[in-house]
């Protein structure tokens, strides 16, 4: 199973880093990434593998948020299903 992961904020060093690491920290793999600056707001979106997560997928969506704030982020993780589900015509 995916989820899709999005990030937007300002742009600084270490983002992608960041982000990634904290991935990993719950075993989520990410398969694909996509970002671009815009100006000076950063966006990026992942697309992780959550098959083998340390924790429950509510709790790790709750911590990457919270990771977020931290670094002044929006960082948001959605279950695939109910991604492809809102994007159906």
């Amino acid at each position: 199973m995916n989820a899709i992961l999005s990030v937007i904020g300002k742009d600084t060093i270490g983002i992608v880093a960041d982000v990634s690491v904290e991935c990993a920290k719950y075993n989520a793999n990410i398969t694909d990434v996509s970002q671009s600056i815009l100006g000076e707001y950063f966006a990026m979106i992942m697309v992780v593998n959550i098959d083998r997560l340390s924790v429950e997928f509510t709790e790790f969506a709750d911590r990457m948020k919270e990771s977020g704030k931290k670094k002044n982020l929006e960082i948001q993780v959605m279950h695939e299903d109910i991604f492809n589900s809102m994007h159906k015509i």
